[in-house]
């Protein structure tokens, strides 16, 4: 089993991100996913410096993959899909099915966002270059289970493992909304939040994030107490998403549990503690996202 760090979601400043991907490239962590995938105007770092760190975090060892755009928009966006999903040097994780298309015929990951829900789906993309796929975050180990007795051969299987949930998206950027400003002028509110913008209910639950066009959970997914489940299952690359600090604490939390240097449920639990909000793994015991069976056991 393998270990990955997704690409960053939020938007932090150049500088900030060039620091993070010099720490990851010390890190236990194999693959690194790299790009901007939610927001176009995000573009502070170009695709030639993406390229660049990408070399050097090859250089220390990690797999690099290029990850598309969720929800594309604009001409401009257009054309760095085809930029990235025409790069030679490293594999493609494809976020949408236009990726998919440019990718026909050539290795490609596809990521969360990607709705591959049944057996029958996985074998179509298998047959088109799939080389792994991120099992979708609202689906359950059931689904899972049942998905892996059909996995096509030499497909990997990789779960998103520790992050925010990404939800949903929207041509409509809900941090610009909420400062009343509009997303063509939208000063770059999201950049005064390096988590997320988190929204409550009327009650005052805490219940999601903002990020620019997407939804997230306001809650942090963790399974890594079920770190022996998922190996039964045949999981082969468990995903880190990052989040504004204590990310390498997380990978190397990960990495220990997964040489057996620490049991699962402990490191869990301390893990619960560098959370925005606190810890949710609801979707993957079939239950509401927001529930989580770590917090019950510690109560």
């Amino acid at each position: 089993m393998k270990l990955s760090l997704g690409p960053i979601t939020y938007f932090w400043t150049k500088d900030k991100t060039l620091e993070f991907y010099e720490q990851v490239a010390k890190s236990p962590v194999d693959i690194v996913y790299l790009g901007e995938t939610i927001c176009s105007k995000r573009a502070v770092i170009r695709f030639s410096d993406w390229m660049d760190i990408g070399e050097r975090l090859a250089a220390a060892g990690k797999e690099v993959v290029m990850s598309t755009m969720t929800l594309l928009e604009a001409e401009s966006e257009l054309k760095m899909m085809r930029r990235i999903c025409e790069n030679d040097r490293f594999l493609v994780e494809a976020n949408d099915v236009g990726a998919i298309q440019l990718m026909k015929g050539k290795p490609f990951v596809t990521g969360p966002s990607v709705n591959v829900y049944n057996q029958r789906t996985l074998a179509k993309l298998a047959k088109v270059g799939l080389c792994r796929w991120v099992f979708p975050v609202e689906l359950s180990q059931d689904t899972f289970a049942d998905m892996q007795d059909e996995r096509p051969e030499g497909v990997e299987s990789e779960i998103f493992a520790y992050g925010r949930l990404p939800l949903a998206y929207s041509a409509r950027c809900f941090t610009a909304r909420a400062h009343n400003l509009p997303k063509d002028d939208c000063d770059y509110k999201c950049g005064e939040f390096p988590d997320g913008m988190t929204l409550s209910a009327q009650d005052e639950t805490r219940f999601l994030s903002l990020n620019g066009i997407q939804t997230q959970s306001a809650h942090t997914f963790n399974v890594l107490s079920e770190l022996d489940e998922l190996r039964s299952l045949g999981v082969d690359i468990l995903r880190i998403s990052p989040q504004a600090e204590h990310t390498l604490e997380v990978i190397e939390a990960f990495h220990n549990c997964m040489q057996g240097k620490e049991e699962a449920e402990e490191a869990a639990a301390r893990l619960n503690k560098l959370m925005p909000i606190g810890p949710c793994d609801g979707y993957w015991h079939g239950k509401p996202g927001i529930a989580d069976s770590v917090l019950d056991n510690y109560k």
